[in-house]
């Protein structure tokens, strides 16, 4: 592809994102100049929708208009205040800490450098350059996941992480444009250039951006060209609780993958818990499985096309009571979602599992016999070494266990695909990754989430792939192409 013009591009997105809305860090530095402000409302933005982190940090600066006020509130006190922003507990410790260590390395004044900055708690590169670039007005490129994502498909940097798109940009990116890139396509990245269903159909760059590994949305069809045999989209997403993801655009979210069937795990709540909004989304019926304990496992299905019928459980009532399979029926095919028992820490519930696994195999091939079946879900085991970053410290541990690992090979070889790898053979494609130690930006992930169907069904399978920009959860969703 030929290398896109960038000054075009940028003067492109100016106008054309003058009427979106403005990212709350950069609303918080038009309203006030004051770092301390922007630097805490940067830490509460972090994987938090913007009107949440609005309301959060109103709420906080109510209390802390500045640094001597924070340092009299305690952890908790703070963490009551800024709920529910994404990982409140942890930012909370964060903001409760910043006072101390402000004193005792900078004087109580907040550094106007990245690298000073990156010694705060809570305080990565990107927050550093944004609070760099909107608090103090100097050159600094603040490389979000939007930015990252975009500048990939427009070709002007081909890089693997964040941090590898902020030195390429450093290198390349004229300096006037570091300031305002980020909220710039921020700002294009939620409203247009969206990381699911992006609307090309709409973009003002259509027709010269490179569009590098997008799928742009699919637009619904006319009633009278629907086909109840035509191409079907089917989801699969552990959304790690759904009480927890609708708070971070959940429902935005489904309406762009516009997915034929949506199959969730680890819903986490009863029906009569889910709220409304969620429970009922227009152009789809749900159906529910939850565990009997409250607050624990449980699936769920958001389907377009009425089922024959629903198959709840799989009449164990070892498994049924954590509400771990539900099944829909169609003319032509079955599609089973599956939540997988973790075989926990010290491999405690290894021979549940394992149990689980003969009983979910045996239920399968019973449905087989009658027509296709497709088993999507949360398997809780990475099958080969290329489908986890680190292999060798993990042989012994939950989810790569020799024995959760041989149950899968059993799986594969008795006449079951895994769609992913049909298409993709290349390491370094995850679907869950840990909420500790940076993992996902950094790509220390596992792919432990699955669809497969029965070998007789194979030339059904169109495509497979893993979405992983989807946020929301530390899972990522995977999708099947099913004729």
């Amino acid at each position: 592809t030929m290398p896109i013009n960038i000054e075009n591009f940028v003067a492109v997105l100016e106008k054309e994102t003058a009427e979106y809305k403005t990212p709350i860090v950069d609303l918080i530095a038009v309203q006030t100049n004051d770092p301390y402000k922007v630097l805490v409302a940067t830490i509460l933005s972090a994987r938090t929708r913007d009107e949440t982190t609005s309301r959060a940090a109103a709420r906080l600066f109510k209390k802390a208009p500045d640094l001597e006020s924070l340092a009299g509130l305690d952890k908790d006190t703070i963490e009551k205040l800024i709920y529910p922003v994404g990982f409140s507990p942890t930012k909370a410790g964060y903001l409760a800490k910043l006072p101390e260590a402000l004193n005792r390395e900078f004087n109580g004044r907040i550094p106007d450098n990245v690298n000073s900055l990156t010694k705060l708690p809570g305080v990565g590169r990107k927050t550093a350059n944004l609070v760099v670039s909107v608090a103090f007005d100097r050159p600094a490129i603040c490389v979000d996941t939007h930015v990252h994502r975009i500048m990939n498909i427009w070709g002007y940097v081909r890089t693997k992480t964040p941090l590898a798109t902020e030195k390429a940009l450093r290198k390349k990116l004229p300096q006037k444009y570091w300031k305002r890139i980020n909220s710039l396509l921020v700002s294009f990245g939620q409203g247009m250039c969206r990381p699911v269903g992006p609307l090309c159909d709409r973009c003002v760059l259509e027709k010269e951006c490179p569009k590098n590994g997008v799928t742009p949305r699919r637009l619904p069809k006319k009633k009278k060209d629907t086909d109840v045999n035509g191409m079907k989209k089917f989801i699969s997403w552990n959304v790690n609780g759904i009480r927890a993801v609708e708070k971070k655009g959940f429902l935005e979210t489904v309406v762009a993958l516009d997915a034929d069937i949506l199959a969730i795990q680890e819903i986490r709540a009863h029906p009569e818990q889910i709220p409304d909004s969620i429970r009922n989304i227009s152009g789809y019926t749900s159906f529910w499985y939850p565990a009997q304990k409250k607050g624990y496992a449980g699936v769920g299905f958001y389907t377009r096309q009425e089922p024959l019928q629903v198959i709840y459980g799989m009449k164990k009532d070892v498994h049924d009571q954590e509400g771990r399979v539900m099944t829909l029926e169609y003319e032509d095919y079955f599609i089973i979602n599956a939540y997988f028992p973790n075989a926990q820490h010290g491999l405690t519930r290894l021979d549940y599992k394992l149990e689980f696994n003969q009983d979910l195999l045996a239920f399968a091939n019973l449905l087989a016999t009658k027509k296709t079946v497709v088993i999507c879900g949360d398997f809780n085991v990475a099958h080969k070494e290329i489908d986890l970053k680190n292999p060798k410290e993990n042989e012994k541990n939950p989810g790569f266990s020799p024995d959760e690992r041989a149950w899968m090979d059993t799986f594969i070889s008795s006449g079951y695909i895994d769609t992913f790898r049909k298409f993709t053979q290349d390491p370094g494609h995850y679907t869950w990754w840990s909420y500790r130690f940076n993992a996902r930006a950094r790509n220390i992930g596992w792919r432990i989430d699955y669809f497969c169907v029965d070998k007789k069904s194979e030339s059904r399978v169109k495509g497979a792939s893993i979405l992983k920009d989807i946020m929301g959860s530390d899972h990522c969703p995977v999708d099947l192409d099913f004729a």
